[in-house]
């Protein structure tokens, strides 16, 4: 069996909006640990909890790979369009029963503004509501 040689790859905690530097360490193509990155201005050398084990759920073998619906009491896997149909349906219903401010919209201070701009806009324009908020509360 080949082993490859261990590495350490630098990047950014994706855990909340504080971005962290962070070095994943890869061996054998898997995540094995994580380091702080001690030069980085944000957090100097420290991880929170997160930084730390976050890593876990990349090849978790209870990780979802596929979208699921709930039918007969039970999770099934389905396709991504017949997912989106339900959820469509889903957001349709609610906020036909329930109005508008029945929905609200947590997006990630980590996403690019694009993906937050279409977010909002898509709580305020399609849903009706302004509850549209962010990760970034530390």
């Amino acid at each position: 069996m080949k082993h490859e040689k261990p590495e350490k790859v630098l990047t950014i905690c994706p855990f909340c909006g504080g971005g962290c530097g962070i070095y994943l360490n890869i061996e054998d193509g898997k995540i094995t640990g994580t380091e702080p990155d001690k030069l980085h201005p944000v957090n100097e050398g420290e991880l929170c909890v997160k930084g730390y084990y976050g890593y876990e759920y990349v090849q978790d073998s209870r990780r979802l790979t596929s979208p699921l619906v709930k039918k007969e009491g039970s999770f099934v896997s389905v396709s991504w369009d017949e997912a989106l149909d339900y959820v469509a349906e889903r957001l349709k219903t609610i906020k036909q029963e329930s109005g508008p401010d029945a929905f609200a919209l947590f997006t990630s201070a980590r996403s690019i503004s694009e993906d937050n701009y279409i977010a909002q806009k898509f709580a305020r324009a399609v849903m009706g509501t302004n509850n549209v908020d962010h990760c970034a509360r530390l």
